[in-house]
């Protein structure tokens, strides 16, 4: 009779090699490689702000309460590190590295996100600043299009290539391996959009083909989040206002609200999982309000609205 062998479950021996381990594991879940590289970046952020938190116990725990108490931290950021951080301890816990989470019992803070005040003839003369007669311009032209008209996430749109982009149906397809959400899903586009997606791709040399992303540099290479943010920050300037890249997805969203878009469609649309993030996206300004509740009020169909006459001298 052949000896069996009991599963032999290996603990960590230090903290790196429990980061290592995972990363690795989350890897095999099919997380995303921009969620990997936030797991890395916020877990050795913590120890290289406090090696000491390797020691024990007690001083990992007095660790992470400074780092989440840091002074001025937004709620955004103080929410990352929780989440982050938490998940990992999590895992430390079930794998033998730590007999308790440090941050058990810790709750997310209210962020009620950032404020962005959307002027559409801004928008409007944003779109016209790219210089179309160059590569780098043509490509920030479409892209401006194409964050206006659909509200894709800028890492998304930065992975699109050819086979994604469907001119005929008037299209692109956001595959499951690189939608944030791992979800695929199709977003409508308009004929100026495709248009000028269609004259970019034209524009491609050959041997491009098949290799470099329909959104990338002059030499063929992936677009990043930081160059795009750069070129954004560059066009702000020139408009003398402070604009980001997903200032463009949030002014897509109220802009397609005040269209007279569905809430729900804007919800598929931007890849939400619920509407809890898309409510952050639509919230409406005081004038947006009023045009509202003008045009909606129940009292505009129940009563009659009579003429008023003042007093006539």
């Amino acid at each position: 009779m052949a000896s069996r062998v009991n599963k032999i479950k290996k603990t960590p021996a230090t903290m790196e090699e429990a980061m290592d381990r995972f990363i690795t594991w989350k890897k095999a879940n099919g997380i995303s490689e921009q969620t990997l590289l936030d797991y890395s970046t916020h877990i050795q952020l913590l120890y290289k702000r406090y090696p000491e938190a390797r020691n024990s116990y007690d001083e990992l725990e007095n660790a992470v309460c400074e780092h989440l108490s840091q002074e001025g931290i937004k709620p955004a950021t103080y929410n990352n590190r929780l989440v982050y951080l938490r998940t990992f301890f999590k895992w430390c816990c079930e794998h033998g590295v730590l007999e308790d989470n440090p941050l058990d019992g810790f709750k997310k803070r209210k962020d009620e996100g950032r404020s962005v005040t959307i002027d559409e003839e801004m928008l409007a003369r944003l779109i016209t600043l790219p210089n179309q007669e160059t590569f780098a311009g043509l490509r920030d032209y479409a892209l401006f299009l194409m964050f206006l008209d659909c509200g894709i996430r800028p890492k998304e749109a930065f992975g699109l290539m050819e086979d994604d982009f469907h001119p005929r149906a008037y299209e692109i397809r956001i595959d499951a391996t690189k939608a944030k959400t791992r979800v695929t899903r199709t977003l409508p586009l308009s004929p100026i959009t495709v248009d000028a997606i269609s004259e970019l791709i034209s524009i491609h040399p050959e041997e491009w083909k098949g290799k470099a992303p329909i959104f990338c540099t002059n030499e063929g290479k992936p677009l990043t989040r930081h160059t795009w943010g750069d070129r954004v920050e560059m066009y702000g300037k020139k408009l003398g206002i402070h604009i980001w890249p997903y200032a463009l997805r949030h002014a897509f969203s109220v802009v397609f609200l005040r269209g007279g878009g569905n809430a729900f469609g804007l919800q598929r649309m931007l890849g939400h999982v619920d509407m809890t993030m898309t409510k952050r996206y639509v919230r409406l300004s005081d004038n947006d309000m009023k045009e509202q509740h003008n045009t909606a009020s129940p009292l505009n169909r129940l009563i009659q609205q009579k003429k008023r006459v003042g007093k006539i001298r």
